[in-house]
């Protein structure tokens, strides 16, 4: 499996080793923590080397975004220059989500500041999600004709049917009290450092086996990730191939004009 190695560089994350937890800090700030081929291939590896010893892993992004979803430039280059671009499998980032879902690690996000779109598919597919009280959750993708296939079933196993419909459609921020009240949240505080701290010095009283084990029978009682994943990749693949979608995105990207603005 190999041995983690903090000290090695990455390009899009940051990584930090302290005893069996785990900090991997999503770092794209020139692209305001959005999310490419690279990301996805960089945190999966490191998810990779914490399966034998590491029992915590925190997932943050930057003091002022977490995570923004699709990198909207690369999309833009692969409109414009298709025969330079590499293409996003849908399914690396699904699998990504599905291991920190079902890894032998207590995974929690720590949010602060903007998480949106994909971003909020890291946040769903953790155990549990910490935050600060500045914190805003979004899915912005109906504004552009896309959807967020892939998160659903990860958005709607933790805060239920009715209440990702509303997110998805509505397309607006809700803040962190309300992230919480609907249970996208575990806990939220004006100090997230401190609020996470806490739940590091509880978590770090189990034992790796008996997370592993706690793990493996949760993922058995609700299988709704792997039962879904064939239909999210087919959405996600229809609704990213769509000309009219991957226009609008090249024009936002290039112009910073919304769908419904005109040229």
């Amino acid at each position: 499996m190999g041995i983690l190695n903090p000290a090695k560089a990455y390009e899009t994350i940051r990584v930090s080793l302290r005893d069996d937890v785990c900090t991997i800090q999503i770092h794209r700030p020139e692209s305001n923590n959005t999310i490419n081929n690279h990301l996805i291939h960089e945190i999966t590896e490191v998810l990779n080397l914490c399966v034998e010893s590491v029992k915590v892993v925190v997932l943050e992004g930057l003091p002022e975004v977490f995570c923004f979803g699709a990198d909207f430039k690369e999309i833009q280059e692969g409109v414009e220059n298709p025969e330079q671009h590499e293409e996003q499998d849908p399914e690396t980032l699904y699998n990504l989500w599905l291991q920190l879902a079902s890894c032998p690690c207590v995974t929690v996000a720590h949010v602060r500041g903007k998480a949106n779109a994909g971003g909020i598919g890291f946040v769903a597919a953790c155990d549990l999600v910490l935050c600060e009280e500045k914190a805003v959750f979004s899915l912005s993708e109906l504004l552009f004709g896309l959807m967020p296939a892939c998160v659903l079933p990860f958005l709607i196993r933790r805060m239920g049917f009715s209440k990702s419909n509303y997110m998805t459609l509505m397309t607006q921020p809700i803040s962190a009290k309300q992230a919480h009240e609907w249970g996208l949240v575990d806990a939220v505080e004006e100090n997230s450092e401190n609020l996470l701290r806490r739940h590091l010095l509880r978590l770090r009283r189990l034992s790796k086996s008996g997370i592993a084990r706690y793990k493996r029978y949760m993922n058995k009682l609700d299988d709704t990730l792997t039962v879904r994943k064939f239909d999210a990749l087919a959405a996600n693949k229809e609704v990213f191939s769509d000309p009219d979608n991957l226009h609008l995105i090249a024009r936002y990207a290039r112009t910073g004009k919304f769908p419904w603005e005109d040229d």
